[in-house]
């Protein structure tokens, strides 16, 4: 697997830098940019951006409405993104190993809104996609994550869980 990309994407690189901005604690910031750049690709725009992003995006907002929305969005996306796009993008990546993350994150935010059985329907595909995986550290994250919200689930439990990703409350 390379760790560089195909081809230069100044898009995906402004995307990245805002979601490391994101991680070390300005989450107004990198909300604001990714915004701005969900403005500048369009809802029509390059599938690959919009999954990426909204992706993202969901992260940074603690309500689970709002991460849900753009949840939605990121899995909407992914439908449209092709092989193709994603090789032009990362010779490593492949569009089948989005699915686990993207079913995960909707399951979590369905659940911590209590809507259990929407959140049973993604969390039961998002296992139906973990073979897609990595087996990696960043696999072995998500297949714990799997495990943690289905758990909650089948105990309808809303709250947030500790290892979630996103701004802290």
């Amino acid at each position: 697997m390379t760790t560089t990309p195909a081809s230069p994407d100044p898009t995906m690189e402004a995307i990245g830098q805002a979601v490391v901005e994101g991680r070390t604690g300005d989450i107004v910031s990198a909300r604001h940019k990714l915004l701005n750049l969900w403005s500048a690709i369009g809802v029509i725009g390059d599938p690959l951006h919009r999954c990426s992003l909204a992706h993202y995006l969901a992260d940074l907002y603690e309500d689970p409405a709002q991460a849900l929305a753009w949840d939605v969005r990121a899995l909407d996306a992914a439908d449209a993104v092709t092989e193709q796009r994603v090789q032009e993008h990362h010779a490593g990546l492949h569009i089948a190993g989005f699915y686990p993350s993207l079913h995960l994150n909707l399951a979590d935010n369905y659940r911590r809104l209590g809507s259990f059985d929407a959140a049973a329907e993604h969390i039961n595909a998002a296992k139906e996609h973990a073979p897609n995986l990595p087996q990696d550290a960043y696999g072995a994250f998500l297949r714990i994550a799997l495990d943690e919200v289905a758990e909650a689930i089948s105990q309808r439990d809303t709250a947030k869980r500790p290892s979630a990703p996103g701004p802290t409350a």
